[in-house]
């Protein structure tokens, strides 16, 4: 398919929660790729849009993987543990900038993606699975607990898939905020619809599954257990259990930095822009302009700042 959005109709003038993009463009951007992985998707030009992961997407994850990680260690091991997007209130999350910083360390080797996310800012992902899909050698992608929304497209980057038996893998369509009358929402309804048929046509060709089935799927906002993504071709191997382990610490981590981005998002659908939400939690804690005390991939994080922060809001 043409990955490139039409250009011949309005922009959409409709105001994008979350970002200070009023009228999204058009455009989309992407680069050849050899036959034996699928095309690049597209990504807006301006990348200040966001697509959201839904907290219900969130919930399940706490629920059902968060804490998850993989036992395996290697020197061409990429660890995605985290939302898609750089994380404000970490410091953390996976970026393009982060993997492709990471592939250039490694070189010319075989790599092994290990994923639990539940997600992020789609459009992120979209780039990450860009950036994997140039790499020259095969790329091994471990769903360890979940790869949900954007963290699914990640996944479809690799040349084999392996995942555990009680994890999924998560599709839906670009989800975003947006505000305006009849006409903004249905510009911004169409200048969304390429990305997501660029999604389907991904999903199919890795899938094999028919477009229009894979669509509806979408469209239902389907969680695939390990056995079902195998049956239907997002998979192709189970994972053995001895290979997975559940960090408590992790867990409990995830569960209280979910509260915070929770209280974010829904302060953002109440129409506040996503700098204005994070200032408002921030003031809450005593600290405005200043984000939570932490050490990001350090080997022992001091997240003092964050249970802090949870016990000001949760008194308020």
């Amino acid at each position: 398919m043409n990955n490139k959005p039409a250009g011949d109709k309005p922009k959409p003038s409709a105001v994008v929660l979350g970002s200070s993009v009023l009228r999204p463009p058009r455009g989309a951007i992407g680069r050849p790729q050899g036959m034996s992985r699928p095309n690049a998707l597209p990504l807006p030009a301006n990348r200040d849009v966001s697509a959201f992961t839904k907290p219900a997407v969130f919930d399940r994850w706490l629920d059902d993987a968060a804490g998850v990680r993989a036992l395996e260690t290697g020197d061409n091991v990429i660890t995605m543990f985290d939302v898609v997007g750089e994380d404000f209130w970490t410091g953390g999350g996976i970026t393009a900038k982060k993997v492709s910083a990471q592939l250039r360390a490694i070189g010319p080797k075989p790599i092994v993606v290990q994923i639990n996310s539940p997600g992020g800012d789609m459009f992120e992902g979209i780039a990450v699975y860009n950036v994997l899909r140039e790499h020259p050698q095969p790329i091994t992608v471990k769903v360890m607990g979940m790869a949900a929304s954007a963290a699914s497209i990640i996944a479809m980057a690799g040349d084999t898939i392996e995942i555990g038996a009680a994890s999924f893998i998560m599709i839906h369509n670009c989800w975003v905020m947006a505000m305006g009358n009849r006409h903004d929402m249905r510009e911004t309804a169409e200048w969304l619809e390429p990305f997501d048929n660029a999604m389907v046509d991904v999903y199919a060709a890795r899938s094999k599954q028919d477009a229009k089935l894979i669509a509806k799927w979408m469209d239902a906002e389907t969680f695939m257990s390990g056995s079902q993504a195998i049956d239907r071709g997002f998979a192709d191997a189970l994972l053995p259990a001895d290979t997975v382990t559940v960090d408590e610490n992790a867990k409990a981590l995830d569960r209280d930095l979910n509260d915070i981005r929770a209280m974010e998002l829904s302060l953002v659908s109440a129409g506040m822009s996503r700098t204005d939400a994070r200032a408002r939690l921030n003031k809450i804690k005593g600290t405005p302009g200043a984000a939570l005390e932490a050490t990001p991939g350090a080997g022992a994080d001091d997240w003092s700042g964050l249970s802090g922060l949870l016990s000001s809001i949760r008194s308020n």
